[in-house]
């Protein structure tokens, strides 16, 4: 469970083992040896960072597609 928390949720080793009470060092060393174990060479934390970095972005194109509405809407009246 410890090693999930962090290959799945990107939280820290540290972080995890202050939460569990877990001996400093003891979960990194299970998690390189599920990382070996699966082949897997990708830091921890890495496809949280991309999610986070994806939803910043998203929320960032979703404004500049409000106020590009807001500008049609308002150069497309009619001026009469």
């Amino acid at each position: 469970e410890a090693v999930r928390l962090v290959l799945e949720e990107g939280r820290s080793v540290r972080d995890v083992e202050r939460s569990l009470g877990i001996t400093i060092g003891l979960l990194k060393d299970w998690v390189k040896a599920q990382r070996a174990s699966n082949g897997a060479s990708a830091p921890a934390g890495t496809e949280a960072q991309l999610v986070k970095e994806l939803e910043r972005e998203l929320v960032r194109v979703r404004m500049e597609r409000d106020i590009l509405k807001k500008a049609m809407a308002v150069f497309s009246t009619d001026l009469n």
